[in-house]
């Protein structure tokens, strides 16, 4: 990889023999997920607000829990 600091290139290298993938292939699935995840503020900030209090919510998962 070109521009890239050579320890990191190296490591990309480990991680993408490990997945079996080459190195260009390992590298553009990771840039493909990376720019999937920049959507998600937008899509979080497009959600409504049903103004629940998370601790309501944790409370409510604490307590189904302890049901089991």
């Amino acid at each position: 990889m070109r521009n890239v600091p050579d320890e990191v290139g190296e490591r990309l290298e480990r991680l993408a023999a490990r997945e079996g993938m080459s190195l260009s292939a390992f590298a553009a699935r990771e840039l493909a997920q990376v720019a999937q995840r920049a959507d998600n503020p937008a899509l979080l900030a497009g959600l409504p607000d049903l103004t629940i209090d998370a601790g309501t919510v944790t409370a409510d998962l604490d307590a189904r829990r302890s049901e089991r």
